[in-house]
């Protein structure tokens, strides 16, 4: 009887390590990802209105985007971040010019660089 009281505090205990361990990882990820996620997200919008030919609404987009992915940048500075942040800079401006199919190009290659970001 004792030793099946023990094994089960014992599995208890190893369980409750294990997902512990587990929920503190992942909060720690999101935390530090978090501005990245939402950068991402933004770019995806604004290659999306831009092959629609929205330059403005690109524009809107790519500028959100830039604001998260610059806020990542000073949390965790990484050259793929750099990247992202170079080419949201390019879709806003080219954006801004009119220019949809080259801004979209751009915000693509921010997503791309920004999707490496561990």
């Amino acid at each position: 009887m004792q030793r099946r009281i023990l094994l089960g505090a014992t599995v208890i205990g190893f369980m409750t390590a294990l997902l512990t361990v587990l929920f503190m990882n992942t909060s720690v990820l999101a935390g530090s990802n978090k501005h990245v996620a939402e950068a991402i997200e933004h770019a995806k919008e604004a290659v999306e209105h831009g092959k629609q030919g929205h330059a403005d609404v690109l524009v809107k987009h790519a500028e959100g985007a830039l604001k998260h992915a610059e806020m990542a940048q000073k949390e965790m500075p990484n050259p793929h971040i750099a990247e992202g942040v170079k080419g949201l800079k390019d879709a806003v401006e080219h954006g801004k010019a009119g220019h949809a199919d080259v801004a979209t190009k751009a915000a693509e290659g921010a997503i791309m660089h920004l999707s490496e970001v561990k």
